[in-house]
């Protein structure tokens, strides 16, 4: 498979913080248009980094992170999922060979073992594997668990335009809500709120309306979820924002209030699509512009 030239050698990596472990999680790869992917970034930059097939697409990663905390097990992310057509499939390059599901199987985590699902947000490519197929109807892929996200996601989900609405499928969360198990997180922008414990979130907004970043405290550290503020590490750059963001100067702000400080205090940031990279740190050059220092494995 093309994808596993790409997984790099800290991805399976477990870090302990204290009394709460952290493991990076690989669903798999898709492609998306590079273009979109880099919004006013011209091709003779962003290519250089990222590049792209005969398609225009570059390889992206679909990565998430188990947290076994004292007395729960979250899964922050679940992924694409299962449920998409070949048509699907061949446009996004579609490439899986150890789905999240398998990869907690190795763990020793089943399903029903997973207390949490934090959702960063319901886009299909972090979302999609909060459920499964069963026949014709769709069963949550996590049975006992509650799954984590902002309301004005969710509102934004369930509420969709021109603008966003292929970003959305439906089926990745209306059985969830139809059960009763999402918890709502009810949170201005740059709020931080605790959902377990050492487990936070904190909406930022930008990529997406209710959009929440998710961290991991213990033993005195941090890791950060960063989802799609900052998707691959030339993201970290500031000007580097998705085409596909609602608002891109809402991604701006955070990442100027979010990764000077993630430097400084020495987090560990975690990336939701970068192939290459699953663990890193933010550092700053001598003009306070941040950039991705891979953690060393």
């Amino acid at each position: 498979m093309v994808g596993e030239l790409y997984i790099d050698r800290v991805s399976t990596d477990s870090l302990k913080l204290g009394q709460i472990e952290v493991v990076p999680l690989l669903d798999g790869f898709i492609r998306l248009d590079g273009g979109a992917m880099h919004g006013t970034i011209p091709r003779a930059l962003w290519e250089r980094k990222n590049p792209p097939d005969a398609r225009n697409r570059i390889l992206m990663s679909l990565r998430g992170l188990l947290v076994r905390g004292p007395g729960y097990t979250a899964l922050v992310e679940t992924g694409l999922g299962d449920h998409h057509d070949a048509v699907f499939a061949d446009r996004f390059a579609v490439d899986r060979p150890t789905p999240i599901v398998a990869r907690l199987a190795e763990l020793g985590v089943l399903p029903a073992d997973v207390d949490l699902v934090v959702d960063s947000h319901l886009h299909w490519d972090h979302a999609g594997g909060n459920v499964v197929r069963d026949g014709e109807v769709f069963r949550p892929a996590f049975p006992r668990a509650e799954y984590v996200v902002n309301r004005a996601n969710y509102e934004e989900a369930t509420h969709t335009h021109e603008r966003n609405r292929a970003s959305y499928r439906a089926e990745d969360f209306e059985t969830i809500a139809a059960m009763r198990r999402f918890r709502f997180v009810e949170a201005a922008r740059y709020q931080e709120v605790e959902v377990a414990p050492g487990l936070r979130v904190e909406r930022v907004d930008g990529h997406a309306d209710g959009m929440q970043v998710v961290y991991v405290d213990g033993g005195g550290q941090r890791v950060a979820f960063l989802t799609d503020m900052a998707p691959l590490a030339s993201h970290l750059d500031l000007p580097w924002i998705m085409g596909y963001d609602l608002f891109p100067v809402d991604t701006l702000g955070a990442k100027k209030r979010l990764l000077p400080r993630a430097a400084k205090e020495g987090w560990i940031v975690a990336l939701v699509h970068d192939p290459a990279n699953a663990l890193g740190r933010v550092r700053l050059d001598d003009r306070g512009r941040p950039s991705f220092l891979p953690l060393a494995g």
